[in-house]
């Protein structure tokens, strides 16, 4: 099998940084950090208690954020003592039997503040390394599962072992697996004496008060995902090169040859093809190679990804074009999650396999996949319905909601009102207004495609408009007002609406710019003077160009007018 090619691509803007790696040059991980947005998680604080709910098993607690942290039962065990793990292991202790009100307490940050949620916290504190996690509040010592040479498994315990005193625990990262005794004894000294200077931190304070936060994105990129098989980091600022290449040179000196400057004027993340990735990312519908597609749909509750067959047809039978499709979709959705940071509870819903053994190879799929994401997840398994349970672990907001915003008009619901239900909206309004106000004429500023719905064809449609409600009615398209807007401009009487609302005369001369072509005589041009049509003969070759024009004849909804020189 060959091996991949593997890229960290760092874009060390002005206010935001990000980085991105890069798997055979397809986005494989998408990370962003910005002056306006706090990356908590990892954060340790001393926090006061404020409220303990035994109803919850929970307490919240002020760590000097807008809205107090959530901490349950099960994250306070480092709290207990002796007898109240006993009743904890027989599940009869209760949070008020371990925190008070005004107690001040040691803590992390594990989930950041999302929407009008506070931040998850966790007393079991942990220090990521390099090569290590300390983990002061346990003594066990694991190993990652992703090192899966048993030989190589045993030696690093061993070595751990010897290195790692009795008093606490650690993990064993991926990172470790050939790494010579030297290296990981200097990793785990720098986690302890790190440990150290935060408990010193935490007596010497008084809540709330931050002890520690985790170091800065592009460090924390460099330290977790520069591995033996990372071919280059490729960043585009000088001080940031010059900073990352100090801190790499701390960290494991056989890494620094592999960090480059990037000094070339195109935009970095242009030139290895990220940015358009990126706004793929924003996108509800991913396409598949093979012409299927995967939708993503957020709700309060969960995510919903379903995969569609689309233009694949398939070359041998319908259940065969079903297998491959979701065999691509198993490969992509794994993708985009981990890239969009989705987590919570999912819900796949593969096309139907009538093939119980086909059923298992895309669930299989799936599982070893989702092993390459750092972020922990678990596959539930089908439901009676054919569906795919699952959860990930959310951290943070998902990319979606850290660099887009609700919809202010459709509310988050995907959808907007239609042209056709907008028209019925200003007939109700107009109808309203002329029971009220005493006027003859009117003019409004509505959606162009609105405005197409009132006049129709010709006109016909706003003539019976206005024979129903005895009114002059004048309407212009304006591309800058929303579908349900409805600008009332002015209403009065027939005369002087009919001068605002006509902005051209007939054998008046003019100078436009032609817009586009007429949609039923390419001959002609379009242009528009505050919203009303003027059609321009023999202009339809000139769209983009200013032209001299005389009006022949003026209607309603639109004049016309022809060339001069």
């Amino acid at each position: 099998m060959s091996r991949n090619d593997k890229k960290i691509i760092i874009n060390s803007g002005i206010r935001e940084k990000r980085a991105a790696v890069l798997v055979n040059d397809n986005l494989d991980n998408i990370f962003f950090e910005r002056d306006t947005y706090d990356r908590d998680a990892g954060s340790i604080y001393r926090g006061k208690v404020k409220d303990v709910l035994p109803g919850m098993q929970a307490a919240f607690v002020d760590i000097g954020n807008d809205r107090n942290a959530f901490l349950h039962l099960n994250d306070a065990y480092p709290l207990f003592n002796s007898k109240q793990r006993h009743l904890y292991s027989q599940k009869n202790l209760k949070i008020n039997q371990v925190l008070s009100p005004g107690q001040e307490i040691m803590i992390q940050v594990t989930k950041e503040p999302i929407k009008s949620k506070g931040a998850k916290i966790t007393c079991r504190v942990s220090l990521p390394g390099r090569y290590y996690v300390f983990l002061p509040h346990d003594t066990r010592t694991n190993i990652s599962r992703r090192i899966d040479d048993q030989q190589e498994r045993n030696r690093l315990k061993s070595i751990t072992g010897e290195i790692v005193d009795d008093s606490h625990g650690v993990i064993i990262r991926t990172n470790a697996a050939g790494k010579h005794k030297k290296l990981l004894l200097k990793d785990y000294n720098f986690l302890k004496s790190l440990w150290e200077r935060i408990k010193n931190r935490y007596y010497r304070s008084s809540a709330p008060k931050l002890l520690h936060s985790d170091i800065n994105l592009i460090h924390q990129v460099v330290r977790d995902h520069l591995s033996s098989d990372i071919d280059r980091v490729v960043i585009d600022d000088q001080e940031d090169y010059e900073n990352l290449s100090s801190f790499a040179e701390k960290l494991a000196p056989n890494i620094n040859s592999r960090i480059f400057l990037y000094e070339r004027d195109r935009p970095i993340f242009e030139t290895y093809g990220i940015e358009q990735e990126l706004k793929s990312l924003m996108q509800r519908k991913v396409w598949l190679k093979s012409g299927g597609y995967i939708t993503f749909d957020s709700t309060e509750a969960l995510v919903a990804v379903d995969v569609n067959t689309g233009k694949f047809t398939g070359q041998k039978n319908l259940q065969d074009t079903v297998f491959k499709t979701n065999l691509e979709a198993a490969k992509e959705i794994s993708r985009q999650l981990r890239l969009r940071d989705i987590g919570g509870i999912i819900i796949i819903d593969f096309i139907d396999m009538e093939i119980k053994s086909n059923r298992e190879k895309v669930l299989e799929v799936l599982e070893r996949e989702m092993e390459n994401d750092r972020t922990k997840t678990s596959i539930l398994g089908l439901t009676e319905l054919g569906l795919v349970e699952m959860t990930r672990k959310k951290v943070r907001e998902r990319l979606g909601e850290l660099i887009q915003k609700e919809c202010p008009y459709c509310e988050g619901t995907g959808r907007i009102i239609s042209e056709t239900t907008m028209a019925f909206r200003v007939i109700r309004k107009l109808t309203s207004l002329a029971s009220r106000e005493n006027f003859q004429a009117i003019l409004l500023e509505v959606h162009p495609d609105v405005a197409s719905v009132l006049i129709g064809n010709r006109g016909e449609k706003l003539n019976i408009l206005e024979e129903e409600l005895n009114k002059d009615i004048y309407i212009r398209g304006n591309n800058d007002l929303h579908m349900k807007d409805i600008n009332i401009i002015d209403k009065g009487s027939r005369k002087r609406l009919k001068e605002m609302a006509l902005p051209v005369k007939e054998g008046g001369k003019y100078r436009f710019k032609i817009e586009e072509q007429h949609s039923e005589n390419e001959s002609a041009g379009i242009a528009r003077k505050k919203g009303y049509i003027i059609i321009i003969e023999e202009a339809g070759d000139k769209v983009g160009e200013k032209v001299k024009v005389k009006i022949t004849s003026v209607n309603r909804t639109y004049a016309q007018a022809e060339l001069i020189a």
